[in-house]
Formats: C-alpha cells, sequence, structure tokens
C-alpha cells in the first residue's frame, strides 16, 4: 500500500502547485505588480503647514496663477522676475509626487481660488516605481478636484523633463508625457507644456548644460528654457476679473 502511497502524495503535491489562484491565474502566471503604491503624504505636512502659516499672515489673492509641484517649482525663486504683471502664488514642494498634489490641493490650490494652475511633477513617481499610467491617472484626478471646486480655472501640465541623472528612466518619461499630453486634449481648459523636446541635444540626450552639479534640478539656462514654454501660455490667459 505505501508503494502507492507516496506516489499520489506527489502527483497531488504537483497539482496543488499548479493550480489557479485565486481570481483564475496559474501560479506561474501571476502577472507583475502594475506599479508601487503610493507612499504616506503625510510626509509633506510640516511644508504644507508652512504654507497655511504664510496665508494666515498674508492676505489671499483670488484670480492668481498657483505653480504647485515638486523641487523644480520650489527652486524656481524668481517666478516674480520671470512674469512680471502675474500675480504669482509657489506652492512647490521638496520631492513630491503628483499624487501628492492630489492630496494636498484642498489646502495648497482650491483656496487661492485660481485662474490658472501650472503644475509640475512626474519624475520622482518614477523613479519611485510608479507606472506612467499611475502618472497620468494621477493627474487626472488632481483636475478633476481642482476643476470641482475651480470650474473656469486653467490647468498646465509641464511636461516632466529629461534630467541626466535619470536617464535610464526616458523610455517611461516619454510614455507619461504622451499619456497626460493625450489626456489634456480631451478635457476642457487642460493644456499640456512641452518642455521635453527642447531639453533635448541633437542626439536626443538630456542637455548637461541645463542642470546643476547633482544633474537632477535645473540652472538658470534649464529655466529659461521653461520660462518660454510657460510665459506665452499665461499671456493667452483670460484677465482676471
Amino acid at each position: 500500500m505505501r508503494r502507492f502511497l507516496l506516489p499520489l502524495l506527489l502527483v497531488l503535491l504537483a497539482a496543488c502547485a499548479t493550480a489557479p489562484q485565486p481570481g483564475g491565474t496559474a501560479a506561474s502566471e501571476v502577472p507583475a505588480p502594475a506599479g508601487t503604491a503610493p507612499r504616506d503624504s503625510a510626509e509633506w505636512e510640516p511644508a504644507i503647514r508652512a504654507f497655511e502659516a504664510q496665508d494666515a499672515r498674508v492676505r489671499r489673492m483670488p484670480g492668481s496663477v498657483v505653480f504647485v509641484g515638486s523641487s523644480s517649482i520650489r527652486m524656481w525663486t524668481t517666478l516674480a522676475d520671470d512674469f512680471p504683471g502675474v500675480a504669482l502664488i509657489n506652492r512647490g514642494y521638496g520631492g513630491s509626487r503628483v499624487y501628492d498634489s492630489v492630496h494636498y490641493a484642498e489646502r495648497i490650490v482650491v483656496p487661492y481660488q485660481p485662474r490658472a494652475v501650472v503644475f509640475y511633477a512626474g519624475d520622482n513617481d518614477l523613479n519611485d516605481g510608479r507606472t506612467p499610467r499611475q502618472v497620468r491617472d494621477d493627474f487626472a484626478a488632481f483636475v478633476r478636484k481642482v476643476q470641482a471646486a475651480a470650474p473656469k480655472a486653467r490647468i498646465a501640465f509641464v511636461s516632466i523633463k529629461p534630467s541626466p541623472s535619470r536617464a535610464a528612466l526616458l523610455p517611461q518619461v516619454r510614455e507619461a508625457n504622451a499619456l497626460v499630453r493625450d489626456f489634456a486634449r480631451g478635457v476642457r481648459n487642460v493644456d499640456y507644456l512641452d518642455v521635453y523636446a527642447p531639453m533635448l541635444d541633437a542626439g536626443g540626450a538630456p542637455r548637461e548644460e541645463l542642470f546643476l552639479a547633482d544633474r537632477l534640478h535645473m540652472n538658470r539656462a534649464g529655466y529659461e528654457i521653461w520660462i518660454g514654454v510657460v510665459g506665452p501660455w499665461l499671456a493667452k490667459l483670460p484677465s482676471p476679473a
């Protein structure tokens, strides 16, 4: 009897190993995770509270243009000089991701009753393992949240820049940019601003001379390109009421 039980037991174990998992997919065919889950946006709470403390000391400016997003916005300290005559509010914070601005939109965008929003984020998301589709979907969620409170506000997505230090991510950057561009084409009052192409050299590589020594953040030459793209968009905005 034992001679028959052992082979039978081995057959049963092999069958269990290849049995479909919950949902009907065999264990050997389980798809790879579709990008990473969002990290906790609470890490930016001190920065958001600092913005709110500033708001408590100064009058908010309805009809302003809010620049929001990651460090490329935070480090754009010359906004007032670069776009004279435009009421601007800088709400860039650290290494934030797209979904962080979704989380905090009701505290750092909506209260200003903006006539326009200039948004930049996405390369930190991709570097964290988020997929291009997740970047697009998170930006769509940001748009919905802002438009629910300010339906007439125009929103511009500044394309994800090609940083030399993250050149390995360029395929994902291109895909994310294309997905956001296509999304923007189908949504009223949403625009896609391309800074990606002019930041590449003739061979399609990131232009090193546009970046600081960390090869991630831009120097003045890099921001000059952004000014040349964002400026004409701002000039076309309707005058504040």
